[in-house]
This record gives C-alpha cells, sequence and structure tokens, in this order.
C-alpha cells in the first residue's frame, strides 16, 4: 500500500474494496464520485465490483451522510445498458436512501451519430443513509422577491380567499445543473486532460457545498485526476481518496500541486 499525504489530503494507491476495508463504520460524511461507466471507457483495464463497493459505502458513511454518484450509461447493440438505474435500486437495497436525482447536463455536449438524439446528460444521483445533516441548497434572487402578493386559497365553505404574502427573495435553484465542458471549462489543470475522463470542477463544487460543512471528509474511491480532491481542499473540507491505477496517481499529484499552499514541500508518496 502506498499513500501521499499532505494538507488534508489523502490518496492510497489501492484497490477500492481494501481501502474502504480500512475505514471505520459510520466515518464518512460524504463520497463524491464517478465510477467507470460500463465500458465507455478502459481505465487502463481495471474494472470494479459495484456491488460489494455500494455495500462499503453504506457502512463507512456516517448517519445522515449522503453518497453522490455521478453515472451515465453505454449504448451497445443500439440499446442502452440501463446500468445506472440498476445500480440506484441497488443502492436503495443497500439501505441507502434515493434522496435526490439530479441531471448534469452539457451545454456543448460530443455530437453522435445514429438513429436517436445527441445524448447531452448524465445522472448524478444523490444516496442519503437516513435524513441528510447537511442541505446548503444554491439559490438564486428572486425577480419580484421584494414584492408582496395576494395567495388565493379556499376556506372552509369553499369560498376563494386571499391573504396577502411575502414572496421569497432567494430561491433553491433546479435539479438539473448546466455546465459548459472541455478545455478551459471542465478545469484549467492541462494536466487532468491526460485522464480518460475528468469530472468538472463546477459540479464537485457545486455537489461538496451542499451536502457538506467546511471541516467534513469528503472520500472518493475512484479518485482518477484529482476533482473531487482538489474542490474538497479549496472549500475547506478533508480528502481521503484511493486510485487503483500508479499512472493516474501521478496526474492526480502533478494537478494537486499546483493549489496546494505554496510553504509545502513537493508532494511525494510515503511507502
Amino acid at each position: 500500500m502506498i499513500k501521499y499525504s499532505k494538507e488534508n489530503i489523502d490518496l492510497y494507491l489501492q484497490d477500492c474494496i481494501e481501502w474502504m476495508g480500512s475505514l471505520d463504520d459510520n466515518s464518512v460524511d460524504m463520497t463524491l464520485t464517478s465510477p467507470p461507466y460500463d465500458n465507455i471507457r478502459n481505465y487502463n483495464g481495471y474494472s470494479f465490483d459495484f456491488q460489494s463497493i455500494a455495500k462499503e459505502l453504506y457502512r463507512i458513511t456516517k448517519d445522515g451522510g449522503v453518497v453522490v454518484w455521478n453515472v451515465a450509461d453505454q449504448t451497445i447493440n443500439g440499446s442502452e445498458t440501463g446500468t445506472s438505474m440498476k445500480q440506484a435500486l441497488y443502492f436503495v437495497e443497500c439501505g441507502f436512501k434515493l434522496h435526490d436525482t439530479m441531471i448534469y447536463l452539457k451545454k456543448n455536449p460530443m455530437p453522435s451519430s445514429g438513429k436517436r438524439y445527441h445524448q447531452s446528460w448524465e445522472y448524478i444521483f444523490c444516496f442519503s443513509k437516513g435524513t441528510p445533516n447537511t442541505f446548503n441548497p444554491i439559490e438564486v434572487e428572486c425577480k419580484y422577491g421584494n414584492l408582496k402578493a395576494n395567495q388565493k386559497y379556499r376556506g372552509k365553505d369553499g369560498e376563494k380567499k386571499y391573504k396577502v404574502t411575502k414572496r421569497n427573495a432567494f430561491s433553491k435553484v433546479r435539479n438539473v445543473f448546466e455546465y459548459v465542458i472541455g478545455g478551459g471549462h471542465t478545469t484549467k489543470d492541462k494536466i487532468a486532460f491526460e485522464h480518460p475522463a475528468i469530472m468538472p470542477e463546477k459540479l464537485a463544487e457545486d455537489q461538496i457545498k451542499t451536502w457538506t460543512n467546511e471541516g467534513d471528509l469528503v472520500i472518493d474511491p475512484f479518485a482518477g485526476s484529482g476533482t473531487t480532491a482538489k474542490m474538497a481542499y479549496l472549500n475547506n473540507r478533508i480528502f481521503s481518496g484511493c486510485e487503483i491505477s500508479e499512472e493516474y496517481c501521478k496526474i492526480f499529484i502533478k494537478r494537486l500541486e499546483e493549489h496546494i499552499t505554496k510553504n509545502v514541500n513537493v508532494l511525494e508518496f510515503i511507502v
């Protein structure tokens, strides 16, 4: 087992089942990850045991903690696999609640051929262990939030009645999150694009800030290029994660080096 550790960031070069097995029960505030999508990408030939991972995530998640799972489906022989929905149902079988089904909408998706529309979105499932402890919704200012309105309702006799009500100044955003992707948008870190699939930094930040508070523990069992780690660090959360590919670990470290406090020594693996 090889570990890299600096300033609230721990990364283990290790299989995720083995790594999660070392974590305590009910110890994690949030998991934010984007696992391999069927066989859409060849992640250095590695595969994963989804059911064992889901069970371990339930064990290590705190009561009130969440797992945010960004996933999509492969199309094989003209049919979408439906793997994402099967995974969601299995998380529920493990004991999680399917707390929120969100959509990650790509404003500039890759054009696709064939007899179907361009695929422009992916699921972001939020599974909770009980009721979430934290919810810091992203809000937008309401256009008429400074005005009052006549709220209509009917009394017991069926007669229409009106009550002057102050409008909300702010409102939660809808659960469809739109992001521009690609060079300079997904991230400005050029090193990250050496990984075949990068989560948009804004997506990671939005989810981390929504479901956790400063000082909370955020993990990623598929650490990849380090997006979850970077956004957890920049938003004052503690990060721990693992990655089975040594090549991807090197990408992770080089990327994070650019964002760690300047007076910290060069990051190194420690055996």
